[in-house]
């Protein structure tokens, strides 16, 4: 049996940040990291999610707030002295040296003597796949093998804390894929804290222990990721998770607290327990419905994509609503079907929190 110590190995407290007096980028964001913890930051483009992750690493400084690295205060510590390693989405490799001279880079920085280098360098290069490449410079080198001298020499320093700037998305779809698991195995292997910024959920599913969903510089978690798909706080989670997204349509709840009527002018036969009249948006993930007979939602075909295992339906329904089902049975364009609907959500319309899911 592993134990892991749990102590805090990152904290951030109440961390603000605005550039030229523009509204903030980052708004009192507090939340902290255990030891050997993965966690990754989600957001759109804009977010605030490299700048977060520039604030941590030191290269940027918040307008207020504080960076606590294993319980010390790096606020004003200058970034090579916080102990901490950090991966670019563009390699940031020296073109003129070798991948030994790379890796070796930091180590011959704090003086360590010939043999360690060399015992640290050839442990890192053997985990990583790189022993052939040693003697080989960047250009030799593809973008896969370049990123793992990237990981290489984040991973010989030893660091306290591992911050990743979208280091996969200049690789293509079946290398990020590759990556992928081979970061989550060297994670089991290593028990690294790590904090991940990336806009792709694929990776953030995958990878994390805990995600930090940035929207418009406020925070959204930290919490599992199955925790925030399944049960989404908010509209802006459940329809930024998932690809495609939650459908999310606006209503309210019936005269009899028995069925919603959607803007569209639907009605659902849904019990809800919720107070009659209230405004609400009618959520439903695209997984969890099926073209149906005795379905309740009804919708035109205006768009089929094959991904090869189902079919993504993109539905028209009455007064314009749009809203995408997966389906195992193929369609037509222009097909009218009804859609049975296994798992919904409903949400106050008045301030976009989650109310229930119903299952």
């Amino acid at each position: 049996m592993i134990y892991i110590n749990k102590m805090k190995q990152l904290e951030v407290k109440s961390l603000s940040k605005s550039f030229n007096g523009a509204a903030a980028v980052l708004n009192e964001i507090d939340f902290q990291l255990n030891s050997g913890e993965f966690l990754v930051i989600l957001g759109p483009s804009g977010c605030g999610k490299t700048t977060l992750l520039r604030i941590i690493a030191g290269l940027e400084s918040a307008d207020i707030g504080q960076v606590f690295i294993k319980g010390r205060d790096v606020t004003e510590v200058e970034p090579k002295n916080r102990d901490v390693a950090m991966v670019f989405q563009n390699y940031a490799l020296y073109p003129h040296m070798t991948v030994f001279d790379n890796l070796s880079f930091a180590l011959k920085v704090r003086k360590l003597s010939k043999p360690e280098i060399k015992d640290k360098v050839t442990r890192t290069a053997a985990m990583l796949g790189l022993e052939p490449y040693l003697e080989r410079k960047p250009k030799q080198l593809s973008g896969g093998q370049r990123q793992r001298v990237a990981l290489g020499r984040a991973i010989v320093r030893n660091p306290a804390l591992f911050l990743f700037d979208e280091p996969l998305s200049n690789l293509d779809a079946e290398l990020r894929s590759q990556m992928r698991f081979e970061l989550l195995s060297l994670h089991r292997r290593l028990r690294a804290t790590s904090v991940y910024v990336t806009h792709d959920q694929i990776e953030a599913m995958s990878l994390a222990d805990k995600i930090i969903i940035l929207n418009k510089g406020n925070k959204i978690g930290p919490s599992a990721p199955r925790e925030l798909y399944d049960n989404p706080p908010d509209t802006f989670v459940a329809g930024f998770l998932g690809n495609p997204g939650m459908n999310l349509i606006s209503g309210a709840i019936g005269e009899s607290s028995k069925s919603v009527k959607l803007d569209s002018d639907v009605i659902l036969p849904i019990e809800s327990g919720i107070q009659a009249g209230s405004p609400i948006v009618f959520g439903f993930r695209p997984e969890h419905c099926r073209p149906s007979p005795e379905g309740i939602l009804p919708g035109e075909v205006e768009g089929i994509e094959d991904s090869g295992k189902e079919y993504i339906l993109k539905l028209k329904g009455p007064n314009n609503t749009r809203y995408y089902c997966m389906s195992q049975v193929k369609a037509e364009i222009g097909d009218t079907i009804s859609l049975s609907i296994d798992m919904f959500y409903l949400f106050d319309q008045r301030n976009n929190k989650l109310i229930s899911a119903f299952r």
